[in-house]
């Protein structure tokens, strides 16, 4: 006897249909295939999908482009002298630059010192000030040039650096016909500059010049000027002798300026500043001030810098 079939009260859930796009289910692999079996099937997926096909695609086109739009960007302008000229004159409109004369003065200054001259006092006490100089280093290990007369009859010399160090020095060598003294001094600043000495040769009248020193013993002070002449000629007040060969310039100097330097509107030392034309008793400038050539100054220190 046939027996009846059995159904269950609950509802049956319908299975949903099956996805267009969707893909089969991959079959399980098997034990011992490889993985690459189950994923050829993907591949074939890809292959047969367009979508897929044309986003590759469009992905690496815009890649193209965009590597195309670098190549093709132009690269830096390359400067040219009309740009240079251009940012220069710009600057120079722009900024005030200081003058020939500052620059000089900034370039010497390093290496003028103040030199002071003493006596004993009646007592022998004290020392009392005999006069105030200037001088010049001419090698960095202290040995500086000034004019005799401001040392001479001196009992203790005392120099000034520019960096405010007072020491005494010592006279090591004269030159009475130039009127110039050779000093050491028995310390040195430790970064001590020397002055550039330069040949007088190439000189002429209208060079620009500075004079630099202690006037009335006021400074570091500078003027400036111009070589007035060359090959001159100056009889001390005294007339006890005649200096030759000197340089002639119209840079303010007046007492106190005797030995310092003369200087090029690139720093560099010409002459040792000497004397001052004084038609009068009056010892004050009146346009006229000579030097000693450098040339003559160094052979006083048993050199010659050229």
């Amino acid at each position: 006897m046939r027996r009846p079939a059995l159904y269950s009260s609950a509802s049956r859930a319908r299975p949903e249909p099956p996805d267009a796009d969707a893909a089969p289910p991959s079959p399980p692999v098997p034990e011992g295939q490889p993985a690459t079996a189950a994923a050829a099937p993907a591949r074939r997926r890809w292959r047969s999908d367009p979508r897929l096909l044309w986003a590759t695609i469009v992905l690496l086109a815009a890649a193209a482009l965009t590597a195309g739009s670098f190549a093709l960007r132009p690269g830096a302008r390359v400067l040219t002298q009309k740009d240079i000229d251009a940012a220069v004159l710009r600057t120079l409109e722009t900024n005030v630059l200081p003058s020939p004369a500052a620059k000089a003065y900034a370039a010497i200054i390093p290496s003028v010192v103040r030199v002071m001259g003493f006596v004993k006092s009646k007592d022998g006490k004290q020392d009392v000030e005999q006069g105030v100089g200037t001088g010049v280093v001419i090698v960095d290990k202290g040995i500086i040039l000034t004019n005799l007369h401001v040392v001479s009859g001196a009992q203790t010399i005392k120099v000034t650096f520019s960096d405010g160090l007072e020491t005494t020095a010592s006279v090591t060598g004269m030159q009475p016909e130039n009127d110039l003294a050779v000093l050491q001094a028995h310390k040195i600043p430790d970064d001590m500059i020397a002055a550039t000495m330069r040949s007088t040769a190439d000189l002429t009248p209208g060079d620009q010049v500075v004079a630099v020193g202690f006037p009335f013993g006021i400074g570091p002070s500078t003027s400036a000027g111009v070589v007035s002449g060359l090959g001159r000629s100056f009889r001390s007040p005294e007339g006890k002798h005649v200096l030759t060969n000197l340089i002639q310039f119209d840079a303010a100097a007046n007492p106190g300026n005797s030995g310092g330097p003369l200087v090029t509107m690139d720093g560099q030392v010409v002459g040792i500043v000497t004397a001052i034309l004084n038609p009068s008793q009056q010892r004050t400038f009146v346009g006229i001030g000579f030097a000693v050539p450098i040339e003559n100054a160094a052979s006083a220190v048993g050199l010659h810098p050229f």
